[in-house]
């Protein structure tokens, strides 16, 4: 049982003065720790509600923000996906901004912090000069970003339509889930199914050359837990060649508990898939060893 029925909505404001929206999940006691969600592009906070529930109901505080361009951050329809050549930059810092947040009002309690897909980007980003403000990283629907590059055209917006290729077109978005309810309900979202505009895409992109830096992974704490999970059908992953270099860079770069787990047949919402509750358990699992219970 958590202490709300539905999230807390608030907002919080970026080093730049833009206003983040916001959301919490309240555990019914004093929260053990706190995970930061991280979403991912073409998409909103208020989509992870099945996790957040099952995570305050660990015992957890769950916390995140629609990035820039995303969910009730962006405002109107007309204004999502755009996030203009500074805007990258503002999304991660938006993540310190949070957990720096958590740490003054909560300063004992320890966060980890959960990115998705492009969430999953931004939180690596982060880590390379935040390591030791995080009890430990998860890492879902994620891959080495920076070796997607060379098979997009930067030059245009980028367009989510082409990792469907592999899968039966039902909707254009076969490829998030073999659920067909979730993909659904995905499709009927007016806040879903959307790229980044040429400038944010760039950027990003751009930032990503620091995660195949050996000099920057060398900065990250060699104790910090990292946890991906994965499909093994998720067209971002490469057929898991993107994943594994993920792992290896991590590894080589001195971490001593990086952990992978592969979801045979999945595809790129794991949390959304037919055995979400096992992918859940797996996560809380590995949450149990990085926050025990009191």
């Amino acid at each position: 049982m958590t202490s709300t029925e539905s999230p807390v909505r608030f907002t919080f404001t970026g080093r730049d003065g833009t206003a983040i929206t916001a959301y919490r999940w309240e555990p019914a006691g004093a929260p053990r720790g706190v995970v930061q969600l991280t979403h991912g592009m073409g998409e909103h906070l208020l989509r992870y509600d099945h996790l957040a529930t099952a995570l305050a109901a660990a015992g957890f505080l769950v916390q995140g923000q629609d990035h820039r361009g995303h969910g009730a951050t962006a405002g109107t329809t007309d204004a999502l996906g755009q996030l203009g050549a500074e805007g990258w930059h503002g999304l991660v810092d938006d993540i310190n901004v949070l957990v720096e947040r958590s740490h003054k009002r909560m300063e004992e309690v320890p966060v980890v912090l959960f990115g998705h897909s492009m969430g999953s980007f931004a939180a690596q980003q982060y880590m390379l000069d935040h390591s030791g403000r995080i009890a430990g990283l998860a890492l879902s629907g994620t891959a080495a970003i920076d070796l997607m590059e060379p098979g997009l055209d930067l030059d245009r917006p980028i367009d989510l339509s082409a990792f469907n290729a592999p899968f039966p077109h039902r909707t254009g978005y076969e490829w998030l889930s073999r659920d067909d309810a979730q993909v659904d309900a995905y499709v009927a979202d007016d806040r879903c199914g959307f790229g980044l505009d040429v400038e944010g895409g760039k950027a990003m992109f751009a930032r990503a050359r620091d995660l195949a830096d050996p000099g920057r992974l060398a900065g990250i704490r060699k104790d910090l837990p990292v946890h991906i999970m994965v499909g093994d059908r998720d067209p971002v992953n490469g057929e898991l060649a993107l994943v594994n270099v993920l792992v290896e860079r991590l590894r080589g770069a001195g971490l001593t508990d990086v952990t992978l787990t592969v979801w045979p047949d999945a595809r790129h919402e794991i949390f959304n898939e037919t055995n979400r509750d096992e992918v859940e358990a797996d996560l809380l699992a590995w949450l149990d060893r990085v926050v025990p219970a009191g």
